[in-house]
């Protein structure tokens, strides 16, 4: 018998539906295709124990999942419950009737807890633009995916919650944020407030001026001179966010795996410091499969580096590009993947 299940990759700060196909067929065998990397692979493992655990049978056929467009390589255990509901479907002890209308991402525990992953806000913004009816995601992702009007978005705790949802036993209330509401409520919420400073008019009023026009500053001073804490402080009075530039840049906060644990929307200008130790690809991003750097974690607020003659030249010079084209491209043999990377750059040293 063959079900399918929808899923979703995240590339950039955008996300692709992927389909995922269960077939049920004579034999033993697990058989997994689609360009899935080991993570993927290894959900063979957690989705046996998590079904017997929660006292469902664990079909012995050959098991075949195809996870389409074949040529976009899956990351993560994020796939762990889709997979699993596909084979329960394909096995009747669930009904498919209602399947092709969700997208289902979350990775599964031993015992079929559901655990949260990354990128869910652009996961819900792309679900609806696909036209599904809802979104099923861990319990701790969905005020995150909730700010996102016209789909459902229904949090769950265990596997066995989301098989009940499927035969028509278990009944939630959708998750719902006013995406306005929150924020509203959360953006003077500043950690630090550039009041605090106390004397050195001549460098707040500079200060003043680079945070209206938007211009990078350098400040140049002896160690204690308080360099830290003015630019710590400058976000505060740096122009409010609106909510567009709030929720692109929670989508980058939501790829990278950055958002807190009760927040759903960034509602004020990030604030990043990183260590001068920093590598290039950690500041603007990369890797195997590419991530958001610092420079794109700073969009839409301010990077600060402190002890600037201490980063490595090859860190400061990959910085040009993004400075002057406000993006970030990272490119691979087989894709390329854009970043949004505006951000006011504070850097200090001793004379």
């Amino acid at each position: 018998m063959l079900v399918k299940t929808f899923g979703s990759a995240v590339f950039g700060i955008n996300a692709t539906i992927i389909t995922v196909e269960v077939n049920l067929s004579s034999g033993v065998n697990y058989i997994l295709v689609g360009l899935p990397d080991n993570a993927v692979r290894e959900s063979q493992k957690r989705i046996v124990a998590a079904l017997k655990n929660c006292n469902y049978s664990y079909p012995k056929r050959e098991i075949t999942v195809n996870m389409a467009p074949a040529d976009i390589r899956k990351e993560g255990s994020s796939y762990d419950l889709s997979i699993a509901i596909g084979i329960l479907a394909a096995s009747a002890q669930i009904k498919d009737d209602e399947l092709d209308r969700y997208v289902i991402m979350g990775e599964l525990s031993l015992d079929g807890t559901l655990q949260p992953v990354k990128g869910v806000l652009p996961i819900a913004i792309q679900a609806k633009k696909d036209g599904f009816k809802g979104l099923i995601l861990p319990m701790q992702n969905a005020a995150e995916a909730g700010i996102v009007n016209g789909i459902d978005v229904f949090g769950m705790e265990k596997i066995s919650e989301v098989v009940d949802f499927f035969n028509g036993e278990n009944h939630p209330a959708p998750v719902v944020v006013d995406a306005a509401a929150e924020f509203r409520n959360n953006q003077d919420k500043t950690e630090f407030d550039f009041s605090d400073v106390r004397g050195q008019e001549n460098i707040k009023r500079a200060m003043e001026v680079a945070a209206a026009g938007g211009h990078n500053i350098i400040l140049i001073g002896p160690p204690g001179a308080g360099k830290t804490m003015l630019a710590r402080r400058l976000p505060g009075i740096l122009p409010p966010l609106t909510l567009d530039e709030a929720l692109e840049t929670t989508k980058i906060h939501s790829v990278a795996g950055k958002l807190g644990k009760d927040c759903s929307l960034v509602s004020v200008r990030p604030f990043r410091a990183p260590h001068h130790t920093i590598s290039d690809v950690a500041l603007v991003g990369g890797g195997g499969f590419p991530q958001p750097g610092e420079i794109s974690l700073a969009h839409n607020g301010v990077l600060f580096l402190d002890e600037l003659p201490e980063f490595k030249r090859t860190v400061l010079e990959v910085m040009r590009q993004p400075l002057e084209e406000r993006t970030v491209t990272i490119s691979r043999a087989r894709f390329s993947i854009e970043y949004p990377a505006s951000f006011m750059l504070v850097s200090s040293m001793n004379p």
